[in-house]
């Protein structure tokens, strides 16, 4: 959804036949990095894209379609038995690495690197997607490295990561680089109206706070059975908006809550944060806004905020979002958070 620059340059070297040993996958979580890395590896394997040796039965259009298919789209069948068995997770020659815990570890890629050292089983190329891929710790990137200066035969590497600063500079200049954009808040909002049934009001909400993740769109959907994602966020801009007026008391409480929901953490963080960049971007471009039904409330509190001070306030709060997944007093860092939040 809302990738056709990389949909292009994808089925450009698919027509082309000029695949690159490794790819790697550039943009926000949640934007189909990882769905269309799977794709890809269909359209590598798609029996339709040999009509001489696939079946008609098997394949709903007749020959002649089938060539225009491969042709000019080359877009996988999703009928044949390469198409299923990777959709199904079964296909042999394609492998999923993604984290075990916060990271990619080194046992992970010495077991991908055992297995790259023999043939592909059946696929005319076998894919290898590393999911997450600035998940890898040092020795893991290290020894992936090698696999990229050496690339085994008959196979590619799609590398999917959020930001090349995240990952080796020598890994990344040994890969094809290709950027997915986030998505359109009106796709995500279409989305979550038609195919799972948000009412349109929250829908438009949820697409913002999602920024253009369609994954964390879905899990604001989900995550939360008794409440919803609209109801927190205005609780959350709340206690944010009157931080400076409550007793410590408060404060405390406010963080022990907050700890005690570590997995609706970061994207409460998130929330958090959205007010204070709204704060700043309401001074010189109030359209462009995250929380635009909340223009007025906005308004009331940017005129008593120093930008330096909502930039800090925004620091601190991507510093504890940093530290979600780490070995961190969770509480102790909240804790220290609100006290900073609240110094006017």
């Amino acid at each position: 959804m809302g990738q056709d620059q990389p949909i292009r340059l994808l089925t450009t070297l698919l027509r082309n036949e000029t695949i690159p040993h490794a790819l790697l996958f550039i943009g926000m979580e949640g934007v189909g990095k990882q769905s269309t890395a799977i794709t890809f590896a269909k359209a590598c394997n798609c029996k339709s894209h040999e009509p001489e040796r696939f079946s008609e039965a098997a394949y709903p259009h007749s020959r002649s379609e089938r060539k225009d298919i491969r042709r000019e789209e080359a877009t996988p069948c999703g009928y044949c038995r390469p198409c299923r068995k990777i959709s199904s997770g079964h296909h042999p020659d394609i492998i999923l690495v993604s984290p075990s815990g916060p990271f990619i570890k080194i046992g992970q890629i010495r077991d991908l690197i055992r297995t790259l050292a023999m043939k592909p089983y059946e696929a005319r190329l076998r894919v290898v997607v590393i999911a997450d891929a600035q998940a890898m710790n040092p020795s893991a990137s290290n020894a992936l490295l090698k696999v990229l200066e050496e690339p085994p035969d008959r196979t590619i590497l799609i590398l999917t990561a959020t930001q090349t600063s995240d990952l080796l500079p020598t890994i990344v200049s040994r890969c094809q680089q290709i950027r997915f954009n986030p998505i359109a808040k009106k796709s995500i909002e279409i989305v979550l109206v038609d195919d799972h049934g948000v009412r349109p009001g929250d829908a438009q909400i949820i697409s913002i706070m999602a920024n253009g993740s369609l994954s964390k769109a879905l899990s604001m959907t989900t995550s939360m059975p008794r409440t919803n994602w609209v109801r927190r966020r205005n609780w959350l801009i709340n206690e944010v908006a009157a931080i400076y007026h409550k007793p410590i008391a408060s404060h405390l409480a406010f963080a022990e809550k907050l700890s005690k929901e570590k997995t609706l953490l970061f994207d409460s963080l998130e929330v958090m944060k959205t007010w204070f960049r709204d704060l700043i971007v309401y001074r010189y471009h109030p359209d462009k806004m995250i929380n635009l039904d909340l223009q007025d409330k906005i308004q009331k509190a940017s005129n008593k905020m120093r930008a330096d001070s909502l930039i800090s306030y925004i620091d601190n709060i991507q510093s504890v979002q940093n530290n979600i997944h780490a070995n961190t007093n969770l509480r102790l860092s909240l804790e220290v958070l609100i006290m900073r939040l609240a110094r006017a």
